[in-house]
């Protein structure tokens, strides 16, 4: 088995001999040890990318709305992702936010991924009917699991979600109090002991 650090280091590479820039391809590089290591098809997905990229043309994009759509050419997912890390704290303002066409968008997924750990929140992707909730960068929960390859979807649709508990504070409140139960009550003793070095001075 190809070990994650090769995975990163030769797509690196790839990226840069197709004419990224160094810094784009450090980029795919850390995203496609992200894809593989989540179990989703980030190599598979690059290299047919890659296939395509220089007679497709592929759209970019620099400024976002709330709903941004390409025309018969799709968006490239790596030059997309960039922007969207780079911008991500503006376009939390939006709340949800949603891309039409995007060529292969599993190559985009890293970049949320990324994000949500930039920003500290959870970031829910809806790609057609597959489903995509990114921890933190941390764990990727995902309805969808095939090794397979995306070359498009009609719609993206992205949430960024409140961070909230899980529980009750009536169940926090409970569990806290069972808690209590290891605290060691203050004495006497205790506070002579943590006073410091007492009479003897060792300097």
């Amino acid at each position: 088995m190809i070990s994650l650090s090769e995975i990163e280091t030769t797509s690196k590479r790839a990226t840069r001999a197709v004419g990224f820039s160094w810094g784009v391809a450090e980029e795919v590089g850390k995203n496609m040890r992200l894809l593989e290591l989540f179990g989703l098809s980030g190599v598979k997905n690059l290299n047919e990318y890659f296939k395509s990229y220089k007679k497709e043309n592929y759209k970019s994009i620099q400024a976002f709305s709330e709903t941004n759509e390409a025309s018969s050419i799709p968006y490239c997912p790596i030059e997309l992702g960039i922007n969207f890390l780079d911008q991500v704290t503006f376009i939390e303002k939006f709340q949800k936010i949603n891309f039409k066409n995007i060529a292969f968008p599993i190559l985009f997924l890293p970049f949320l991924s990324r994000s949500s750990e930039a920003l500290g929140k959870r970031i829910l992707c809806k790609i057609d009917q597959k489903e995509f909730l990114f921890n933190f960068n941390q764990t990727i929960y995902s309805n969808y699991l095939k090794s397979e390859i995306l070359k498009n979807c009609e719609l993206i649709n992205i949430s960024f979600l409140e961070n909230i508990n899980t529980f009750s504070q009536d169940e926090w409140e409970e569990i806290y109090k069972l808690s209590e139960n290891t605290f060691v009550e203050e004495n006497e003793s205790l506070k002579k002991d943590a006073a410091g070095a007492g009479l003897t001075d060792n300097d």
